[in-house]
């Protein structure tokens, strides 16, 4: 279950001339996310708020080394605008407490799987909420997209607890991925508009400090003892977020985000090794064509995006600026 990505700011130096580069640092950013997933899952089913704190926490230690070694830890924090900062924390909370309860419920590849809702959903609110203009072919690829979502979540569905049939926890994780799904596509237009004044560092260091200070609220509501290795799980979690974002970061800086955004679906093929090998999680044919599917369709969505933005950088330079 991913966290959410942190769009670098217009106003930083993008150098997207190496694509290869971009491309590599994506996939290894995608390899150490299904990781931090794999810790989360092996620490076992434990209150989402507990979760929520040591992956916030945690991660703040190499975001803060990576600033050191930039040299941007002093003016990290500055911003004018808290109370964004503040709001996207809040949203971005609520989906990663909801998607961890998602991943302690239900097999890995469908966890993984059921986040790929999010890019469709963007769609669906850019045009309801920012009112952004949506042709004929992205609403066509999120309906199929959608199709595949259905597919992969209809056998948790079943509210049949027969034998050999799925149990109501799975079910109430397919509801849980979902909404973590609908509310990470939320928290993306947040980070979309404050990416517009604020550096990719401002966003993720005041994202994973809200994400602490309201994982750690949620202590008096029964978080668990914990054993020494499910502490170790957590811990380790938190440090792979916190790599996995600077290197996402870094990747998008050195390609077009249309060229490395395709890359986010190695997960699923992650994500089915990783099920297997450690938590015997045998794929469905529900999962593969429903996963197929909904990776085609947000690839789609993708391909659009970059044609659409192809076509409004041609008719900026035609168009002359007007006084």
């Amino acid at each position: 279950m991913h966290d959410h990505k942190d769009e670098p700011s217009a106003a930083e130096e993008i150098d997207t001339g190496n694509p290869l580069k971009g491309i590599a640092l994506k996939v290894i950013s995608v390899a150490i996310f299904v990781g931090m997933s794999s810790f989360i899952k092996a620490s076992g089913q434990l209150p989402a708020g507990q979760i929520v704190f040591f992956r916030s926490f945690f991660a703040i230690f190499p975001i803060l080394i990576f600033l050191a070694y930039q040299k941007e830890l002093r003016t990290a924090l500055v911003t004018a605008r808290p109370l964004n900062h503040i709001l996207r924390g809040g949203v971005g909370v609520t989906s990663m407490a909801l998607g961890f309860f998602a991943l302690t419920r239900l097999p890995l590849p469908e966890a993984i799987t059921l986040n790929y809702a999010q890019p469709l959903l963007v769609v669906v609110f850019s045009a309801l909420f920012i009112g952004e203009k949506i042709w004929v072919y992205r609403w066509s690829a999120v309906f199929v997209g959608m199709i595949g979502v259905f597919i992969v979540s209809w056998p948790n569905l079943t509210l049949l607890d027969s034998p050999g049939g799925m149990s109501n926890q799975q079910a109430v994780g397919v509801a849980a991925a979902l909404v973590a799904a609908g509310i990470s596509a939320v928290a993306l237009l947040l980070v979309r508009n404050l990416v517009k004044t604020e550096r990719t560092a401002t966003i993720v260091l005041w994202f994973s400090l809200t994400a602490s200070v309201v994982g750690l609220l949620t202590l008096p509501f029964g978080w668990q003892a914990l054993t020494t290795q499910q502490a170790l799980f957590l811990i380790a979690a938190g440090f792979c977020g916190g790599i996995a974002q600077i290197l996402m970061t870094e990747a998008y800086r050195h390609a077009e985000a249309s060229t490395v955004a395709p890359f986010e679906y190695t997960s699923m093929i992650l994500g089915i090794i990783i099920g297997y090998l450690a938590f015997g999680d045998v794929p469905t044919i529900h999962m593969l064509v429903g996963g197929a599917i909904v990776v085609a369709a947000g690839i789609f969505i993708i391909w659009r995006e970059r044609q659409l933005g192809l076509k409004r950088g041609a008719a900026r330079k035609v168009t002359p600026p007007q006084g």
